[in-house]
């Protein structure tokens, strides 16, 4: 099929229909200081081989890479280390699949593969069953919402202080055109208030869940007892988030905290901080509502001559069902970034984890209590598992963040990125420890903490 090029009647069109004067106006969120000129030109017209690739390498000598120097961000994407062997593995051409296979069901190695990515994910969260994963932590999030309002019949979701803005964004928008109704709560940087934080005083008969995230946006740990019990008593189902899985090698699983369903973003065990993504939603929930569970779910069976197979099961995807039964609008899986996920944890085992989760949690503590030492800057977390949140008094997060970037020290994330209007979070800067962070990197970030608390 020839490429045919809107005529810029079309164009016209197109752009009246949506209420737009010009295409420019469909890139007015992107700041102008980071777009090219309307007139700007990277390459010839004509250009050879090695001539283009010379250009191509001077573009990306301009990029500075997460390990080029101390790295302290974090906010829901982490750096950890990625084994060689993990890379090695998942490029096998069994598993170099195109981003996900759609047809999973002819090739049992995906599947098997698949099944015991699931069983990790079980493990992990403490609950008893899980798919194949979803597309990334925000949407499995919204999924959840989905899947409560199809188990209780209701349609409003109450959404913590502590949920990453990404997701509670990306919940309010499905929510929108679901004609569901959302409840949230204004964030809640030091994580008090107890179950009332979490929105329990938001509960009512029209609430089909609560979501709740541990460790939350800025850091705190929750116990999601107090407010698994209190939704529980008004009908309603917790879901609980996890932006960083490696947590999971610590902290208590939602599973045992009474979560009905629980969500993550696998991202930090077998994937790299991939410019935001791919990345890889973990979904996993109690075995009464499995037949509500969204995307793909691999089973276990035996065939005909009694020898062990996999099979996907239960499948209320559009793919195999009609769409209006269907249980989720996600049809497929992050199979790659899932098989990352598994490959990285199968080396790692439990043990391995506990040990990967508890180099994390030392580095942020010892980092926490280096800043915390400094006049001017205020760690506001009691407990956290290995990122944390810090109040610069009398500075402005985000100015921070530029100037330290300028010294090639990336500091962290401020929370104003997230909340421009709000004041209270104009000195916050969210602080992420993994164990890619060195005992240099750290003295690097105090001494230029220091530099800028002087001249505040």
């Amino acid at each position: 099929m020839r490429y045919l090029p809107l005529s810029e009647r079309d164009r016209a069109a197109m752009c009246a229909r949506i209420g737009i004067d010009s295409v420019e106006e469909l890139f007015a969120d992107i700041p102008a200081s980071v777009r090219l000129a309307a007139d700007a030109r990277l390459l010839d017209d004509h250009a050879g081989e090695m001539q283009v690739e010379a250009i191509m390498r001077r573009l990306a000598a301009g990029n500075r890479a997460a390990a080029d120097g101390p790295f302290f961000l974090g906010a829901g994407a982490y750096r950890h280390h990625v084994p060689a062997s993990v890379e090695h593995l998942v490029q096998r051409s069994e598993f170099m699949t195109s981003y996900t296979p759609y047809q999973a069901e002819i090739a049992q190695g995906n599947l098997q593969a698949m099944f015991e990515f699931q069983s990790m994910v079980a493990l992990l969260t403490g609950m008893e069953i899980a798919n194949s994963s979803m597309y990334d932590g925000s949407t499995a999030c919204s999924e959840a919402v989905a899947m409560a309002h199809r188990i209780t019949g209701r349609r409003k979701a109450v959404l913590a202080g502590g949920l990453h803005p990404h997701y509670r964004e990306v919940v309010e928008t499905m929510s929108r055109f679901a004609g569901a109704e959302v409840a949230s709560l204004p964030p809640n940087p030091d994580g008090s208030g107890g179950k009332d934080g979490q929105g329990a005083a938001l509960i009512d008969q029209q609430t089909s869940c609560v979501v709740v995230q541990t460790p939350d946006f800025f850091g705190n740990l929750h116990d999601l007892k107090p407010i698994a019990e209190a939704a529980h008593a008004q009908g309603a189902l917790l879901v609980a988030a996890t932006t960083e899985a490696v947590s999971f090698g610590l902290l208590r699983p939602p599973g045992a905290m009474g979560a009905d369903i629980a969500v993550a973003e696998g991202q930090s065990l077998g994937n790299g901080l991939n410019f935001g993504g791919p990345y890889v939603g973990l979904f996993a929930a109690r075995e009464k509502h499995l037949r509500k569970m969204p995307g793909r779910l691999v089973g276990e069976t035996v065939d005909a001559d009694g020898r062990r197979g996999f099979v996907l099961t239960l499948s209320a995807r559009e793919q195999h069902i009609r769409r209006q039964a269907a249980t989720s609008n996600i049809c497929t899986n992050s199979n790659l970034c899932a098989m990352g996920f598994a490959m990285h944890l199968a080396l790692l085992g439990g043990d391995g984890l506990r040990r990967l989760a508890r180099i994390n949690h030392a580095g942020a503590a010892r980092l926490a209590d280096m800043l915390d030492d400094i006049s001017g800057v205020r760690l506001i977390n009691e407990h956290f598992f290995n990122e944390f949140t810090l109040s610069l008094d009398g500075q402005d997060g985000r100015q921070a963040v530029e100037t330290l970037a300028a010294e090639g020290i990336l500091a962290g994330v401020p929370a104003a990125r997230f909340w421009p209007e709000d004041e209270a979070m104009r000195p916050l800067l969210l602080v992420a420890v993994t164990e890619t962070a060195s005992e240099a990197d750290m003295q690097s970030l105090r001494a230029g903490l220091q530099r800028l608390a002087r001249q505040a």
